[in-house]
Formats: C-alpha cells, sequence, structure tokens
C-alpha cells in the first residue's frame, strides 16, 4: 500500500500542516480514495486519562446522526409476549431459554449486539461467559438491558454505538464510509468528539485530547485538531 501513489499522495497532503479541521481532513479522504473498496472511516483518540484508574475510564453512548455504514446484527433476548415487538424492530435473532441454550450448547453467537429484557438476565448467567469475553453481554450501562427492547433494536439499527477508552488511554471508533457525504462525515464525527469531550473524568488534569486522527481503514493517518 506504501507503494500507491494515491497513498503517497495522501501522506504528503498530511504532512501539510501541523492539524486540520475536520471539514479539511474529510476533504482530504474524500478526494484521495485510495482502497478500491468502500472503506471506514476511523476516528483515533489519544487521551490525557490514567487507564488504571476507574475514575478515569472514558466511556459512553450516542447514535451517530448517520450511522457507521454498517448495520449490526442484533440479539433480543426477550419473554414469549415481546417476541413479535423485538423482531418489528428489527432484531435479526430473537428467542428466550430456547436461544439461550442453543448458544449453551454449541457456544455460536452469530451476532455485534445483544439487548434483553431484565426478566431474562438471570437466565443469561447459564452463557455469560460465552457473552461477557466476547463483549456481547446485555447491560444496563450502555442501555441494551430495558423493558422497552423494540426501542433499543431500534437505535442499535440507527447507529447507536458505545465508546469507551482501552488500556492504553486510545479511543477508536468507525464514524462512517468513504462513500458517505462530506457532511454526514463531518457531523458523525463531530457528534462523537463533542460526547467524547463531556465523558471526561473530573480527575483528569491536564490536556484531555492529547491527539487525534482521522483516516480510512488503510490509509494515513491525518492529524486532526480536536480542541
Amino acid at each position: 500500500m506504501k507503494k500507491n501513489p494515491k497513498y503517497q499522495k495522501l501522506v504528503e497532503a498530511a504532512k501539510a500542516k501541523a492539524t486540520f479541521s475536520v471539514a479539511e481532513a474529510v476533504e482530504l479522504i474524500k478526494n484521495n480514495k485510495i482502497e478500491n473498496f468502500d472503506a471506514g472511516v476511523e476516528l483515533h483518540l489519544n487521551l490525557g486519562v490514567d487507564p488504571q484508574k476507574t475514575d478515569q475510564h472514558v466511556k459512553g453512548t450516542i447514535i451517530l446522526p448517520h450511522g457507521t455504514g454498517k448495520s449490526k446484527k442484533v440479539a433480543a433476548f426477550v419473554t414469549a409476549d415481546q417476541i413479535e415487538a423485538a423482531k418489528a424492530a428489527g432484531a435479526d435473532i430473537v428467542g428466550g431459554e430456547e436461544l439461550i441454550e442453543e448458544i449453551k450448547k454449541t457456544s455460536k453467537t452469530d451476532f455485534d449486539v445483544a439487548v434483553a429484557t431484565p426478566q431474562m438476565m438471570p437466565k443469561l448467567a447459564a452463557i455469560a461467559k460465552t457473552l461477557g469475553t466476547r463483549g456481547l453481554m446485555p447491560s444496563p450501562k450502555n442501555e441494551t438491558v430495558t423493558a422497552n427492547v423494540a426501542k433499543a433494536i431500534g437505535e442499535l439499527k440507527k447507529g447507536k454505538i458505545t465508546f469507551k477508552n482501552d488500556d492504553t488511554s486510545n479511543l477508536h471508533q468507525i464514524v462512517g464510509r468513504v462513500s458517505f457525504d462530506a457532511a454526514q462525515l463531518i457531523e458523525n464525527v463531530t457528534v462523537l468528539l463533542e460526547a467524547v469531550k463531556k465523558a471526561k473524568p473530573a480527575s483528569s488534569k491536564g490536556v484531555y485530547i492529547k491527539k487525534a486522527i482521522l483516516c480510512t481503514s488503510m490509509g494515513p493517518a491525518i492529524p486532526l485538531d480536536a480542541s
């Protein structure tokens, strides 16, 4: 990829300034497509937090106005009276105890995110290890445990995401696709940046967003002015 003339052109363009506005970075990406597929556009942030301290974890849940360009496959663990509502809301996999038993037997989790009613949570203990190690366990913290599963499913299908820093104080999130309109990418990036800023821990001192990068899946880093 580094020998690709388009890649090198974007590398040089990204060196033109110390940092770019979100609009400028999006323009560079849109005008210098280097992948031969509809690549994801990614925002990477290095945060001034100590990941070893629980009171400095950065996390939140938002709906990206234009989604990520990839529809999430949603599983809904519900009681019998909510099965039809979950299906109507767009859930890809819907079930109760029989679904839990199937996952317990096969360990297969062919979905990206799971929602559950409060009544189903005790029953999910049987597959908690399987779901937990794959980051699929429903939780009240990210609003995937709710009595209104139809609403939760609808929001996930519209582009609801959960963001959080990793153990190196970095945060990574896909914010769209190269095929998105520039205005759509700008709005998605701006909404996420604002949400991360609002999630700043009170105990975090000094520079909060140390570095911000916008790039495509296989493209070079474009430094952002995230102030």
